[in-house]
């Protein structure tokens, strides 16, 4: 049978190997990402194949890869071609894997076969590779492990392809000689039982999609036909959600309008581990950010943001401190997540810089506050993060050294740790004793920047909040915002599985 006959959907292979299973036949199954054919699949699948008498190979659909933002190398019908040629494989299919493995339950294989590769994974993600598998074995489906020397392909693709530039590689080189992955993780593990307590704006972000039609005949504007929209709860409650996937208990204090509150969405979009704490604010409406993207080329065209943007009434601001006083001690960290829009006065800022064990501020220039939101209004933080047009507003100095800037900041704020987000060029922090750590950006492709900032920050304060070293703080918030970008705004939060398979993948 020549390869491409040997491609079927899903459905097809089910049945497949429904009828090959009533005829007697032993169903063996592989599965994984095979981007690239090397010596050690080889060896993979033919072991395999000796274990039954068809051999079924699913290839895991491009969307479900998780290995970081420039994996999978190849697209997954090329990818379902190259293990199709190989002899001894029977069929192929292109499968979704979330949940993971889902599609060995569906298929009902014999045997499930896999590679040392997973045997010999850090503790942390083989555990969660063990629980997993003891379903399948539940369901009837033996494990076999496949002998032989390990050959992986993302240790080929990090040293023989130019995945990452040379500056780069030199970077995750020296790190893998002072930490491994399964290091790195379990720190993160570490962060579950942090009580952390988060404040802040939370804003409703519209994506309404587009498609431009041409120029109006009677006015100088470009008619756009609508196509659909989706909602999104950020803010302070992307921050939180992001921060509930590593941290047990999570509690979000924030300001919501009367008028329309939008408390109903918020709470079916907020994970199960958040408590929230809403105050509601008579004669205005919950902040609403409204963006018009053109679908077809993915460009955000303008946007519009419902918002007032005015300090909150004093009774309001009494209502709040009067609250935080009772609540800020029993947490381990306080995150303010300040976006400028009235909620984060001078008395709240004055009050949590006294109140709290460990604080950490991100504080966001953007359009809705003008260049009037500065890091510099704090003066008593433990860890702040902020992006490099953020830091050069605060020190007014658009051309100096950005270590420079930072360790002014530092200084201005009484900050421990500063981390500056640098883009493309990865991030830069900074102790209270000016020691430097500089870290490169790990993505080469962007689909969103709405949204990573936030998902930094929420990685990054609660690993400080647990004492981890800067340049490992720093190298986690990298790691996240490599995944962040490609990700649609807030429509989902970094899975903590996602993270460690990244970070497994950066450190092979």
């Amino acid at each position: 049978m020549n390869a491409e006959k040997k491609i079927k959907t899903f459905e097809e292979l089910c049945q497949i190997v429904s009828k090959l299973k009533a005829k007697g036949e032993k169903v063996v199954q592989c599965h994984g990402v095979f981007d690239i054919i090397h010596p050690g699949i080889v060896r993979h699948v033919e072991s395999a194949k000796r274990q039954g008498s068809t051999l079924v190979a699913t290839v895991i659909k491009d969307k479900d890869v998780h290995k970081g933002p420039n994996y999978p190398i190849f697209g997954e019908k090329l990818r379902a071609g190259n293990i199709a040629s190989i002899g001894c494989i029977d069929y192929v299919s292109i499968v979704n894997d979330n949940p993971h493995l889902q599609c060995v339950k569906a298929l009902k294989p014999d045997i499930f076969a896999q590679g040392q590769d997973y045997k010999d994974r850090d503790q942390t993600i083989k555990k969660k590779l063990e629980y997993e598998q003891k379903s399948l074995e539940i369901a009837g489906c033996k494990i076999h492990y496949t002998p032989g020397e390990v050959f992986s392909s993302t240790s080929i693709i990090n040293q023989f392809l130019d995945v990452y530039p040379e500056k780069t590689k030199r970077y995750l080189k020296n790190l893998k000689k002072k930490y491994n992955a399964g290091d790195i993780i379990k720190s993160i593990e570490g962060l579950r039982n942090l009580k952390v307590l988060i404040i802040g704006d939370v804003i409703i972000d519209e994506y309404h999609y587009c498609e431009a039609l041409g120029k109006s005949t009677k006015d100088p504007l470009v008619v756009n036909k609508y196509i659909s929209d989706e909602s999104f709860a950020g803010g302070a409650a992307a921050v939180a959600n992001h921060v509930s996937s590593i941290c047990n208990e999570v509690q979000l204090v924030s300001v919501l309008g009367d008028n329309d509150s939008k408390k109903d969405f918020l709470l079916s979009k907020l994970r199960p581990n958040i408590k929230p704490k809403f105050f509601f604010c008579k004669d205005t409406s919950t902040i609403v950010k409204r963006r018009f993207i053109n679908q077809p080329l993915n460009q955000k065209m303008f946007e519009i943001c419902y918002i007032k943007n005015d300090e909150i009434p004093k009774r309001y601001e009494k209502r709040i401190s009067d609250y935080l006083i009772k609540q800020i001690p029993k947490f381990d960290l306080i995150m303010v997540s300040d976006f400028g829009h009235g909620l984060i006065t001078k008395k709240l800022i004055h009050l949590i810089e006294n109140k709290a064990k460990k604080l950490a501020v991100n504080v966001q220039t953007n359009g809705a506050n003008a260049g009037f939101n500065m890091v510099t209004k704090y003066h008593k933080v433990n860890f702040t993060c902020l992006d490099e047009p953020e830091a050069r507003l605060a020190c007014q100095d658009r051309l100096g050294d950005i270590r420079n800037l930072a360790r002014m900041i530092t200084k201005r704020t009484n900050t421990d740790y500063l981390i500056v987000t640098r883009g493309k060029n990865g991030s830069i922090g900074v102790d209270s004793k000016s020691r430097f750590n500089e870290t490169p950006a790990f993505s080469s492709m962007v689909i969103d920047r709405i949204g990573a900032g936030d998902a930094f920050f929420s990685f990054t304060a609660p690993c400080f909040g647990r004492g981890l070293a800067l340049d490992l703080v720093s190298f986690i918030g990298n790691t996240v915002g490599a995944i962040a970008v490609q990700i649609v705004c807030n429509r989902e939060p970094i899975e903590p599985k996602k993270l460690f398979e990244f970070i497994h993948t950066l450190l092979r």
